[in-house]
């Protein structure tokens, strides 16, 4: 029996692309983006030391995740290849935030975006708070989440807020 046309269940799958780039450790730098034990991270600081006896010049690596905040640090051959996590920044209308904390929001395209979670940073809940409750009738604005997306994960990174018109 061919089942019905209802009955049928689709999974969705990766399209394959990678989430990385690999790049010389030397050619890092301050300010870029590298993968830390397997998380996408901010680089903060870095520094090179001298080529030893015993071989290559080393290169020591301070990175912040990008989504947790939390500090990792890594020691590499300079001559070694690294994972450059690919990061994309999008920003999204912000229209509503549902009770149980998901931004309900709208794309460049206006499709609807309703899967991002609100950040944990009580600073930027507090700031998307006082975006949403400032009413004022002869003024139109618009709220946008600064959304930053790498290796699979999402998350607001930021809020903004945009005055329109007079």
């Amino acid at each position: 029996m061919i089942p019905e046309r209802n009955d049928i269940e689709f999974e969705p799958v990766d399209a394959g692309a990678s989430k990385t780039v690999p790049l010389q450790c030397s050619a890092l730098r301050k300010g870029g983006f590298v993968v830390i034990k397997a998380r996408p991270c901010k680089i903060v600081d870095m520094s090179t030391s001298k080529t030893g006896k015993h071989g290559h010049a080393k290169v020591h690596l301070v990175g912040i995740d990008v989504f947790t905040g939390k500090k990792y640090e890594i020691l590499s051959p300079s001559t070694h290849n690294m994972d450059v996590p690919i990061v994309h920044r999008k920003e999204l209308l912000v229209m509503d935030v549902s009770d149980d904390r998901y931004l309900y929001c709208m794309d460049e395209n206006g499709n609807e975006v309703n899967h991002l979670k609100m950040p944990d940073d009580p600073e930027l809940v507090k700031k998307l708070d006082t975006f949403m409750s400032a009413e004022d009738p002869n003024q139109q604005k618009e709220i946008y989440a600064n959304v930053l997306t790498a290796m699979g994960e999402e998350a607001c990174i930021d809020f903004k807020e945009v005055v329109k018109g007079p």
